[in-house]
């Protein structure tokens, strides 16, 4: 009987380690993802402030340039003010199909990697 006590108790201690290493497989699997997902999002993050920081520098010399070109600077951004109001207006009317979609499949594939 105590042999039988003794089995049983290796296979209980077996099963507890068995579920103890695959919740620490779990636990390493998500802090995997999220450390990919972070250090992915940082250098996009850093590619957006540049891009950013151009765009807006571009922005001014054009509305500088047009302002010139027509007599009056402040025209030159009011132009360019309604262009990029224009432009958020089309974005507003996709971004269901063309930006929240690829973007949700984009991140799911990510997390299933």
């Amino acid at each position: 009987m105590e042999e039988r006590r003794k089995q049983i108790d290796s296979v209980v201690e077996g099963i507890e380690q068995y579920a103890k290493t695959n919740i620490e497989l779990a636990k390493l699997t998500v802090v995997d993802k999220v450390a990919d997902g972070v250090s992915s999002m940082a250098g996009w993050v850093a590619f957006g402030v540049a891009m950013i920081l151009f765009f807006i520098t571009l922005n001014f010399g054009v509305a500088l340039w047009i302002g010139e070109s027509i007599g009056k600077t402040y025209v030159g951004f009011l132009i360019v003010a309604g262009f990029y109001a224009f432009v958020g207006l089309i974005i507003f009317l996709i971004k269901d199909k063309f930006i929240k979609k690829p973007l949700n499949n984009s991140l799911i594939n990510q997390m299933l990697k």
